[in-house]
């Protein structure tokens, strides 16, 4: 008896002596500069509250591509938002989730989000931190709650590890959770398209003729909606779209329940428009030349408030276009795609 009493003791010295020669890991980050466009507006999202780290980026890419952020631990927010296609989901018109569950809008790029202030079709997260609760926790997406998050997270070594370099509490919390999510997002600036290079006079990039006939289109007719360098005002507006009798989706007025808003969706970036197709909230629309179509001649008066700058002196609704007005406008959309944001391997999954 004696013996085995020495021998657990000499076992519970040994496991307490190991334990005191591993090393703690460290609070250490190493601090990364967003890119800051010389076209661009100011930068709206508070970084100060959440400064972007090395270790924060890591982690929150890593829980961008986690499929355990779903109830089934298989649909990542990645899977709704592509890289190639500027982080939307191609070729989808709605968002799907978990159990073959479909939402009810198309899903937007991930990209300039630091320079917005609200989020989603509609508005309703405020705050960039806020916005990946709604997909998160929607039935119809990743079906899943914050809490089972963290506990799926706390039984993982390596999350163990990424949450203590990349947070001073070390803490695997819903706060860390968003805030990492964030960091990833706000290093995803997508400023380097042709028509950067030519508006910054960088490495002699010039435009076509057709595409500048095209940018004069774009700025004599589009701009009052899709304005700055961001090509949005990030307003809400009813463009007098028909409305989708199965989805009857009423847009920012579900937020506010305010008349004014009845069917009107925020005005979508179109910076790597090219390859965010299908276009509209709905994803009903699978080509520019059919987006174009509708703003010459499918406009109607959808119960709700069709903003006036599109109302023409007949009564009607619409953005006049020739045809040949309409080719040279998708020119000079094509110089909004940022090929080296598409492929930045910093963005692709580990």
């Amino acid at each position: 008896m004696k013996n085995i009493f020495y021998i657990l003791l000499a076992c519970i010295v040994f496991i307490y002596g190991c334990k005191s020669d591993t090393p703690e890991i460290s609070y250490a980050p190493t601090s990364i500069s967003l890119e800051a466009p010389s076209n661009f507006p100011e930068l709206k999202y508070e970084l100060s509250n959440n400064p972007i780290t090395q270790e924060g980026f890591d982690l929150g890419k890593a829980l961008f591509y986690e499929g355990r952020l779903s109830s089934n631990n298989a649909i990542p927010c990645a899977f709704c938002h592509e890289q190639a296609f500027a982080f939307t989901h191609h070729g989808h018109t709605l968002s799907h989730g978990v159990n073959g569950g479909i939402g009810f809008r198309n899903s937007p790029p991930i990209q300039n989000l630091g320079y917005f202030s609200d989020f989603m079709w509609d508005g309703a997260a405020s705050h960039l931190d806020l916005q990946p609760i709604i997909p998160i926790t929607s039935e119809l997406e990743m079906d899943e709650t914050l809490s089972n998050i963290e506990l799926k997270l706390k039984e993982d070594a390596y999350y163990q590890k990424q949450f203590q370099l990349a947070f001073e509490d070390g803490a695997i919390s819903s706060e860390n959770i968003l805030k990492a999510l964030s960091q990833f997002m706000l290093m995803m600036v997508s400023s380097n398209s042709k028509y950067d290079k030519y508006i910054r006079n960088e490495d002699g990039v010039t435009l076509t003729d057709i595409e500048l006939r095209g940018q004069t289109i774009f700025q004599n007719k589009c701009t009052s909606c899709h304005a700055t360098d961001l090509f949005t005002d990030q307003s809400y507006r009813n463009t007098g779209l028909p409305v989708n009798p199965v989805l009857n989706d009423k847009g920012r007025y579900n937020v506010l329940e305010n008349e004014a808003d009845l069917y009107k969706f925020k005005v979508p970036s179109l910076r790597n428009i090219e390859k965010t197709f299908p276009y509209m909230h709905d994803g009903r629309f699978s080509t520019l030349a059919a987006v174009l179509n509708f703003y010459d001649e499918g406009m109607v008066e959808n119960g709700g408030v069709v903003d006036e700058s599109l109302l023409r002196e007949d009564g009607s609704f619409g953005i006049p276009l020739t045809e040949v007005e309409k080719t040279e406008l998708i020119a000079f959309l094509l110089t909004l795609t940022d090929d080296e944001f598409l492929n930045d391997t910093r963005f692709a999954e580990f």
